[in-house]
């Protein structure tokens, strides 16, 4: 798994959780729908760190929480 996967895949999970889509998600994080499936989708290759914060806040979680799971503990070094 990427770090690119993994980011979308958490996204993925705080949504379900919260019951919300992508659209819902943007508007209480006050970024464009476009940025998030940009992240969701194929079209970003890699999410910026502040487009990640923004969806933290709008989930009322931190960065730490966000990255706080099994999948990004296990990532490969992906510069080669």
């Amino acid at each position: 798994m990427t770090l690119k996967e993994a980011i979308a895949d958490r996204i993925h999970e705080l949504c379900n959780n919260k019951g919300l889509n992508a659209n819902s998600l943007a508007t209480i994080c006050g970024v464009d729908p476009s940025t998030i499936y940009s992240i969701l989708g194929e079209k970003s290759k890699s999410p910026e760190v502040a487009s990640i914060k923004k969806i933290c806040d709008g989930l009322e979680i931190t960065l730490g929480q966000f990255f706080s799971t099994p999948e990004f503990d296990v990532l490969e070094q992906e510069i080669k």
